[in-house]
């Protein structure tokens, strides 16, 4: 009896160990802003969702608090969405207003992390809440190839994953850069001058190449590679194609954006892979 105990006991175990070896564990890196990098890991970006307007005296405060990011770190992109009685308002706003502040009214100005992290006020002393967010470590990567010639843009967003995803959104973005407005100014900034005359405005979002939520992306396991492409003329709202640039990003179910993209139009990207 004793003997035919001992017999189960091993089969049993033996069972159990060879079922645990099929169990596929991923080991998740640590996508902290302080982590060394992880070879064939990707660069971890923070998108920065500016909601803002050139009649916003306050809006200031924000553009500073992005500069200043961008002087600390090369692992931000940011898109100033305009809104209201503004020549660059985007009149798709709404389905974002109504994620970020379902039972609010939009009151300039507005910031988001990561699309659904606020940005703590005041933001130019929070500068390193933007920062905590990027990191050397990430699994999933983004290269944009675009060009635009003769008024027409072809871009592919290509995406890779050394994990497996489910639920994941992508959304991409055309914006404009250098456009130059006058800029209503209540604070210190930029020595306190209202309105800054001739402001650059960049990264503006112009139109957005998916839905503004975000297109389903399929096929996001383990060792692949995705290219969403897209086609289109240049909008007419476009004012110099010269200046034309792209951000693209992938957000989960929560909404909130694992990792991001920017480039320039006629730029071919490489995915940004740790060695």
């Amino acid at each position: 009896m004793k003997k035919k105990y001992l017999i189960s006991l091993l089969i049993c175990s033996f069972l159990f160990l060879s079922c645990s070896d099929t169990n596929v564990v991923e080991n998740k890196p640590d996508q902290s802003s302080a982590a060394p990098p992880i070879s064939g890991n990707f660069k971890k970006r923070v998108l920065i969702e500016d909601y803002t307007g050139t009649w916003c005296g306050n809006c200031t405060r924000v553009s500073h608090a992005i500069e200043e990011v961008k002087l600390q770190t090369d692992k931000s992109v940011s898109v100033a969405i305009h809104n209201g009685n503004d020549p660059y308002h985007f009149d798709g706003i709404a389905p974002l207003k109504n994620l970020i502040l379902p039972n609010s009214q939009l009151a300039l100005p507005v910031s988001r992390l990561n699309r659904m992290t606020v940005w703590t006020f005041p933001e130019v002393t929070n500068i390193q809440q933007a920062i905590d967010l990027t990191g050397n470590n990430t699994t999933l990567g983004l290269a944009l190839n675009s060009t635009v010639t003769n008024g027409t843009i072809n871009l592919d967003v290509n995406m890779k994953f050394i994990q497996n995803y489910t639920d994941l959104k992508l959304v991409v973005y055309l914006l404009e850069d250098k456009l130059i407005y006058n800029q209503r100014n209540y604070t210190n900034y930029y020595n306190g001058e209202n309105p800054i005359v001739n402001y650059e405005h960049n990264h503006v979002l112009r139109s957005s190449l998916t839905n503004i939520l975000g297109d389903e992306v399929t096929g996001t396991t383990y060792g692949s590679t995705v290219t969403k492409s897209f086609s289109l003329p240049i909008p007419a709202n476009i004012a110099n194609s010269a200046n034309i640039s792209f951000a693209a990003f992938l957000v989960g179910s929560d909404n909130k954006v694992l990792n991001a993209r920017a480039s320039l139009a006629n730029e071919n990207q490489s995915f940004e892979v740790n060695p």
